[in-house]
């Protein structure tokens, strides 16, 4: 009886085994049947001229590189972000020594920071920017100032030697001020190119750091509520809002001896060059970036249309000028002929405006009187000729008396 449960046991342990290796056989079977159908479909769609099925991957797009940044310009002494929703105006924070303080004095600073910790009525930010110390302008301004006092030098060293030379045209007292200056101005000279040299070799060493505090402060457009104000009316909203809030800043950062100010466009711009440009600010600064274009993405030439109507704008400009010159000229001279033509008739011009006021007075004096005044003044002018004709003769007459 044992005997025959132990054989039974045995089939079915076998029967068990060849129903698994039946089942993964036509699991096989069926995953090769599968892949040549695929190929088929495969070979089919290329002799068909349709290309085969490629695996699709995931797509990237290419973004503006402004989604990056954190802001969108700046615009009066402000950095504008989120599409004009979001504005932010920074103060400059001059740092103090709390460490070389005495116990007293760190307690009032703690206490006054602590007072503007209490006055805060908005969010703000403390940034801190680690720059390393550029010494490039400050050696030029040494040497340009070194080149003056070695002008100076040199030009005192030539009048004590002369001074020296001609020695019986001056006195001691004069000769030893003009040496005495002298060397002043040769101390100062080793003195400036010792400092100069000492400047250079901190620049060298790219281990000089400077630590600056920055106090951010945000301000929403949603803070306005509903409103209709355009962009522009809101800009100006927020910058209202803003400097008073940092001027609030300033004041109660100031009971801590701290000193600020409100940063204008041009240091926002250097304070975000530096952030944006870490590695490249310390060799390339922001102000050498500017004079090298870095702020352009490309350049292009004037446009010919607008060049040619510059240049005629500037011929018909210089072209009336002209003109009105000339008939200025033109009509001075016209009325320079006027009045030597009146000058010329002036005798004529008497004589005629006389014969009116006779006639005018004729009932006055008697018609014959009137007449023979009349007749006086003709005869006169025909006698007399022009004015110039009785200059003329006048000169005749005193050459013939002269030679006579």
């Amino acid at each position: 009886m044992d005997s025959i449960k132990l054989l039974t046991m045995v089939l079915m342990i076998i029967l068990g085994i060849m129903l698994i290796l039946l089942v993964v056989l036509g699991i096989v079977f069926v995953t090769s049947k599968m892949g040549q159908k695929e190929e088929k479909e495969e070979i089919k769609d290329a002799s068909n001229g349709k290309a085969p099925k490629v695996k699709k991957y995931k797509e990237y797009k290419t973004a503006s590189v402004l989604d990056f940044m954190e802001f969108d310009t700046i615009v009066d002494n402000m950095i504008s972000q989120k599409n004009g929703n979001r504005y932010v105006m920074v103060v400059e924070c001059q740092g103090i020594n709390y460490d070389l303080m005495s116990e007293v004095e760190k307690n009032s600073v703690e206490e006054g920071f602590i007072q503007f910790l209490n006055t805060l009525r908005h969010p703000v930010q403390i940034y801190t920017q680690t720059r390393t110390i550029n010494l490039d302008s400050s050696i030029e301004t040494y040497k340009e100032k070194i080149k003056e006092i070695e002008m100076v030098v040199e030009k005192l060293e030539a009048q004590y030697k002369k001074m020296q030379r001609e020695e019986e045209m001056y006195t001691k007292e004069q000769i030893d001020r003009a040496y005495f200056e002298l060397t002043k101005q040769k101390n100062l000279y080793e003195y400036g190119k010792d400092i100069i040299y000492t400047t250079e070799r901190m620049s060298s060493n790219k281990n000089v750091l400077n630590k600056k505090y920055y106090v951010v402060i945000p301000y929403f457009v949603e803070e306005l509520g509903e409103n209709s104000f355009d962009k522009e009316e809101q800009r100006n909203l927020a910058f209202s809002e803003l400097y008073t809030r940092a001027q609030s800043v300033v004041r109660t950062l100031s009971v801590c001896g701290i000193n600020g100010k409100v940063m204008n466009s041009n240091e926002l711009v250097e304070l975000l060059y530096v952030a944006y440009n870490r590695d490249e600010s310390e060799v390339y600064g922001l102000e050498k970036a500017l004079k090298a274009g870095y702020d352009e993405l490309y350049s292009t030439a004037p446009d010919v249309i607008d060049k040619q109507i510059r240049l005629l704008n500037k011929q018909i400009e210089d072209e009336a000028f002209e003109l009105a010159k000339n008939k200025v000229t033109e009509a001075r001279t016209e009325k320079q002929k006027a009045l030597q033509e009146k000058r010329l008739k002036k005798r004529d011009l008497i004589a005629e405006l006389a014969g009116i006021i006779v006639d005018e007075n004729a009932p006055i004096v008697g018609e014959d009187v009137a007449e023979v005044a009349k007749e006086k003044i003709r005869k006169e002018t025909e006698e007399g000729g022009s004015e110039e004709d009785g200059k003329k003769q006048k000169a005749k007459r005193t050459r013939k008396t002269k030679t006579a």
